[in-house]
């Protein structure tokens, strides 16, 4: 029973991700910039309501990183085009920081195997130099210096999440680790392509891109959250000791 409850839950949840899908396809063909807006607003909202059908608590730390991306994500409906761009890396910058907190103690790099720990530290430099480049063209391309330095901010805690993710999941190789990490990475590529769209291309299809990779992020961190790793119990077995005469000292 309470496994058919489960599978009821995550059936839901998943209509979720799909209805959120659908109605932001509808948004970005009809083009309508106010329907756009909102529709990317209503994305923790509906996880939210989905997640207490079968949950009732939170941590603090996922409340704060849902709260700062609700936030980033209605900034375009609380701020001017002239600080839009600012107002939102700066709350998104701050829900990446709650993401880190939540892993960040469970990240035990001195117990890593030395080859996977020159592994990880190839991969965070080769992941920071091409940011480096990155920011050093978008410097040159955009006149707002404080809009290209929130970039580099916010794409630089992103990398150390996604290190952070990738050195716990390679440490404990859970489900939790793994839909953490994937989540991480869903929303790295969401923020490259939105970057991606915002300085370069402007296209509909790389705006849709990014929203169906925001929305699967959000619904792979909700999964984290509530697939709980299940813990059975081995049954404690008693050693008897058998005592034979050969074992008694004689005075």
């Amino acid at each position: 029973m309470k496994n058919q409850l489960n599978f009821t839950y995550n059936t839901l949840f998943l209509c979720a991700l799909i209805l959120l899908i659908a109605v932001n396809i509808v948004g970005v063909f009809i083009n309508d910039a106010l329907i756009m807006k909102t529709m990317m607003s209503v994305f923790v909202p509906v996880f939210l309501i989905f997640f207490f059908i079968n949950d009732k608590s939170l941590g603090i730390a996922f409340i704060s990183f849902l709260l700062f991306s609700f936030l980033g994500d209605t900034s375009a409906l609380l701020f001017l085009d002239d600080v839009l761009i600012e107002a939102s890396s700066v709350l998104y910058i701050l829900s990446y920081f709650f993401l880190l907190i939540i892993v960040a103690p469970k990240f035990k790099f001195l117990e890593l195997n030395a080859l996977v720990g020159t592994y990880l530290l190839v991969v965070f430099s080769i992941a920071v130099y091409f940011l480096y480049i990155t920011y050093s063209i978008l410097d040159v391309v955009v006149p707002n210096h404080n809009e290209v330095l929130l970039f580099g901010i916010k794409s630089f805690v992103l990398i150390i999440l996604t290190f952070v993710s990738f050195g716990v999941y390679l440490n404990t190789q859970t489900k939790q680790s793994i839909l953490f990490l994937t989540a991480v990475v869903f929303l790295g590529l969401s923020v490259m392509i939105s970057s991606v769209n915002l300085y370069y291309l402007n296209n509909w299809s790389l705006e849709l891109l990014y929203r169906l990779l925001y929305a699967t992020a959000l619904y792979l961190m909700f999964k984290c959250i509530t697939d709980k790793e299940v813990v059975t119990k081995q049954p404690k077995y008693i050693e008897l000791k058998e005592k034979y005469s050969s074992d008694t000292v004689l005075s």
